[in-house]
């Protein structure tokens, strides 16, 4: 069963010990609307998607990824 709790966006803003302001920033987008993402009560669009990977210096095909346990204990800290 998938935990809907943690998303890829968010663990990989913890990775990086970045804020949701701090993506929110740089792809002028509000924080409500990040914190809309990686509480998963909202999805970015495909291209946001992209823009958001090139943020954070990873492939979009990694934000698309299920959370695994390791990723829990990384942003449960």
């Amino acid at each position: 069963m998938t935990d809907f709790k943690y998303n890829r966006i968010r663990v990989a803003l913890a990775e990086r010990d970045l804020s949701n302001k701090w993506l929110a920033d740089r792809l002028g987008k509000t924080s409500m609307t990040v914190s809309r993402w990686v509480s998963n009560k909202s999805q970015p669009t495909v291209e946001t998607l992209y823009e958001i990977a090139s943020a954070l210096d990873m492939e979009a095909k990694d934000l698309l990824a299920p959370v695994n346990d390791i990723d829990k204990k990384r942003i449960s800290k």
